[in-house]
C-alpha cells in the first residue's frame, strides 16, 4: 500500500471512539501516521496525544474553509465535539450546518483524504524540543499596579535544550519585566506585536524527559492593561491554571472562554466569588482557540476605563519557542 492509503486508513481508525482523546491513544496511531507526526518509540502516551493534535491542527487549517468545522469534529479536535461516539459528532455537525450526516460523512471522507495528501507532502512546524504541561497565571488587580504572575512548566522532548525563547504578556517595557527563577534571562531584541521578546538560559542544557520550571513577572500600570486576559496558544499545553484577583471593593462582569473562535464576539458568563476573585482551570488546550476571561472596567479612583463591550481582544498570552542545540 501506498503512504497515502496507509495514512488514509491510520487516519479513519484515530476518528473512531473519541477521537484524539481517546484512552490509549498512542496505541492507535499507526506506523504512517506516527512518522508523519514525529512520534517517536520514547514518547509516551501524553507526547504521542500532543504530537499528534499538533500535526492534525497544522494540516486541518490548511483544508478549504467548508471542510474544516466537520473536519475538527470528526477528530474532536475542538472542546465542543468532545462527544464519545464519531456519529455523535457527525450528527452535531449536521444539526450545525443544516445538513443531513450522509453529506458530513462525505465531507469528512473528502478531508482525511487532503488530510492524507498534506501530511505526506509538507513538513511539521518545529516544536523547539519541548513541549508545555502546565501554564499558570495570576493577576492582581486590587492594590496598587497590576501585577501579573506567570510560571511555565516544560517538558523537553530532545537531547540539550539550552534556551528557550518567549515572549512578553503585555506591551510593557523591558525594564519591567522580572525573572524570578529559572536560570539567565537576555534580551533578544525581538517585538511582537509591540511585545519584547527575551531568552531563558537554563543553568544547565536540559535533558530529554526533564521538567523545567520558570517564573516571570510582570508589574504596569492598570491604566496600561486592557480588560481581559485571552489566552491563544501556538501549541497544545495540557493544563492553563488562571486566577484575577479584582478585590472586594468591585466585583466586575466577567466572561469565561474556553476553546472559542477568534470571531466568537463573546464567551460565557463566570461569577467572581465573595473574595472578588476568579479561578478558571482549562484542560487540553488546544493551538488557535481562545481560553480565558474578559471583565467590565474596574475603575480605580475614576481614571481607568475598559474597551468597548465586544471590541476585538487586545491581549493575548504568548507561547514560548524552544530552541535546540546539540
Amino acid at each position: 500500500m501506498t503512504t497515502h492509503r496507509n495514512l488514509v486508513r491510520e487516519l479513519k481508525r484515530v476518528r473512531k471512539g473519541r477521537g484524539v482523546h481517546a484512552a490509549g491513544i498512542d496505541e492507535k496511531i499507526g506506523p504512517t501516521l506516527r512518522a508523519a507526526c514525529g512520534i517517536t518509540r520514547s514518547d509516551g502516551a501524553l507526547t504521542a496525544r500532543q504530537k499528534l493534535i499538533t500535526r492534525l491542527t497544522e494540516l486541518v487549517e490548511q483544508l478549504p474553509d467548508d471542510l474544516q468545522l466537520a473536519t475538527r469534529a470528526a477528530f474532536a479536535l475542538t472542546p465542543e465535539t468532545r462527544l464519545p461516539l464519531y456519529q455523535d459528532r457527525v450528527l452535531a455537525v449536521a444539526a450545525e450546518v443544516d445538513r443531513d450526516a450522509r453529506t458530513v460523512r462525505r465531507r469528512v471522507d473528502e478531508a482525511v483524504d487532503q488530510l492524507a495528501e498534506l501530511a505526506a507532502t509538507t513538513t511539521r512546524r518545529d516544536t523547539g524540543g519541548w513541549h508545555l504541561a502546565e501554564l499558570t497565571v495570576s493577576v492582581t488587580l486590587d492594590n496598587g499596579p497590576a501585577e501579573v504572575v506567570e510560571r511555565h512548566r516544560l517538558v523537553v522532548d530532545a537531547d540539550h535544550v539550552d534556551e528557550v525563547e518567549f515572549t512578553a504578556l503585555f506591551a510593557v517595557p523591558r525594564r519591567d519585566v522580572r525573572l524570578l527563577h529559572g536560570g539567565t534571562l537576555q534580551d533578544h531584541g525581538v517585538v511582537t506585536h509591540d511585545r519584547p521578546g527575551f531568552t531563558l538560559v537554563p543553568a544547565e542544557p536540559l535533558p530529554r524527559g526533564e521538567t523545567f520550571e520558570f517564573t516571570v513577572r510582570y508589574q504596569l500600570d492598570r491604566d496600561a492593561l486592557p480588560p481581559e486576559l485571552l489566552h491563544v496558544p501556538e501549541r497544545p499545553c495540557e493544563q492553563f491554571d488562571l486566577r484575577v484577583r479584582f478585590g472586594t471593593d468591585h466585583k466586575p462582569q466577567v466572561q469565561r472562554f474556553d476553546g472559542a473562535y477568534r470571531r466568537d464576539p463573546a464567551g460565557l458568563p463566570f461569577p467572581v466569588d465573595r473574595a472578588g476573585e476568579v479561578h478558571l482551570r482549562f484542560r487540553r488546550l488546544l493551538p488557535g482557540l481562545i481560553y480565558g476571561v474578559r471583565w467590565e472596567n474596574v475603575p480605580r479612583r475614576g481614571a481607568y476605563h475598559s474597551a468597548p463591550a465586544g471590541s476585538p481582544a487586545m491581549f493575548h498570552a504568548h507561547d514560548a519557542v524552544g530552541v535546540m542545540r546539540q
